[in-house]
């Protein structure tokens, strides 16, 4: 089912759809603004255990906004031809950075298309991934900054569709792998030191 922000026609009808779009977008850039901020903050972290958790976190919030973008109607651009947002922030410290923090973890492959015949494996880097999606939302942004709300949620959602979405759901499963292969592997070898303290008990007899 199609979410929307369109308000019943009527008096005002118009404005009060435009208003709604500006109140969506709003919605949108202020959570687009806190992932980049919170990545750039868990970029210039020293603790990469914290790092997991906390993009597990962020990333799972900015897929959020992604869904929600995902069932709305199609926006459509105000112009023709996109205008021209400026440059695009340099993100390669950024990349950088996070390599270094997730050195152990950063590279991963995954299925690509679960419905291909037969799937294929593509292999990624967390690093990269997580660079490409904060250069996609932050190019949404500045339209969103300009004034051009239709421009960015445009963007924003044609972008989800075509390129961070799958980026962001990629890492957001390796993240989980990590979690979980932390969490269940320590029990697994937990389990495994008591069953042999139990063996050797009794051996003791």
């Amino acid at each position: 089912m199609v979410e929307s922000v369109d308000v019943a026609a009527g008096d005002g009808g118009q404005s009060a759809e435009l208003s709604g779009l500006a109140d969506f977008a709003q919605t949108i850039a202020d959570q687009v603004e806190s992932f980049l901020l919170a990545v750039r903050e868990i970029a210039a972290d020293d603790d990469a255990g914290r790092a997991i958790s906390l993009l597990l976190l962020e990333v799972s919030q900015i897929l959020l906004a992604g869904g929600r973008l995902g069932v709305q109607e199609d926006f459509q651009p105000a112009e023709e031809y996109e205008p021209d947002p400026g440059p695009d922030p340099d993100l390669d410290r950024l990349r950088l950075r996070l390599a270094v923090l997730l050195e152990s973890v950063d590279a991963y492959t995954e299925v690509f298309d679960p419905y291909a015949d037969p799937p294929e494996l593509v292999s990624g880097l967390l690093s990269d991934d997580l660079a490409s999606i904060a250069s996609a939302l932050a190019h949404g942004l500045r339209h969103f900054r300009a004034g051009r709300i239709a421009e960015a949620l445009w963007w924003w959602q044609f972008s989800y569709v075509s390129s961070w979405g799958p980026e962001a759901s990629s890492v957001l499963r390796a993240l989980q792998s990590i979690v979980t292969h932390d969490r269940l592997d320590a029990e697994f070898a937990s389990e495994a030191d008591q069953v042999e303290a139990a063996a050797q008990m009794l051996g003791s007899d």
